[in-house]
């Protein structure tokens, strides 16, 4: 029963030596080894039945006993403090995941804000490049409209003047009013000679040039 006993405690305190390391296991072996030569000795005890023998015997075991319970008691303590070193362990590894993945997210964070900026950056260029052109064009219709108001100046102080002192002077020379309402076609106008208006009705698709002109040009009076 005492053997069984020893077996089946060495069998379940064995792994938890593995972990504690090299010395303790070299103590079980050699409780091991104790137990084996008490075992020869109840042998001897049994076959030579001596008081004496079995007295020491008994004593020897007990001291076995006692130096195994210790054993078994250091290996629990042992096996204890790994598992909570292992727990430790694995705390601090969880701790260094949980600061990876905040530190991912804040990755993923700052790079969904700088393509945010990326892409702000590059509407702004468009309408910077927009912008651009239609002050270009502005610059454009600027000089289109400053040499337009230079036209209109030559207009308003030489060509106007010039081109209503040449109306006035061709009314005054040939005395002719014409209605600038007719057809393109239609030559239409009245001469007022010094006794009589004589009409004046051509329609160009039909006379030449030359005879019209020559006609307007015999109603002009030749005295000055």
């Amino acid at each position: 029963m005492g053997a069984g006993r020893l077996i089946l405690t060495t069998a379940l305190v064995r792994p938890c030596l593995s972990l504690s390391g090299v010395s303790e296991m070299a103590s079980l072996d050699e409780g091991l080894q104790a137990l084996e030569e008490v075992h020869g000795a109840l042998v001897n005890i049994i076959s030579s039945d001596s008081a004496e023998m079995l007295r020491k015997a008994v004593d020897k075991q007990r001291l076995i006993w006692e130096h195994f319970h210790q054993t078994e008691k250091t290996a629990s303590q042992l096996v204890s403090e790994l598992m909570q070193a292992e727990e430790r362990v694995a705390q601090k590894v969880l701790d260094a995941q949980q600061e990876k993945n905040r530190g991912l997210g804040e990755l993923e964070r700052l790079e969904k804000e700088l393509w945010g900026a990326a892409s702000h950056n590059d509407k702004l260029g468009a309408e910077v490049d927009f912008l651009q052109k239609e002050l270009e064009a502005l610059k454009e219709t600027e000089k289109e409209m400053q040499h337009l108001q230079e036209e209109i100046d030559e207009d308003t102080t030489v060509v106007i003047p010039s081109a209503v002192y040449k109306a006035q002077l061709y009314h005054n020379v040939t005395k002719i009013k014409w209605d600038h309402g007719a057809e393109p076609h239609i030559l239409r106008g009245v001469h007022y000679g010094a006794d009589i208006a004589t009409p004046i009705n051509f329609d160009t698709t039909q006379q030449s040039e030359t005879f019209v002109s020559n006609y307007l040009w015999s109603l002009v009076s030749t005295e000055w």
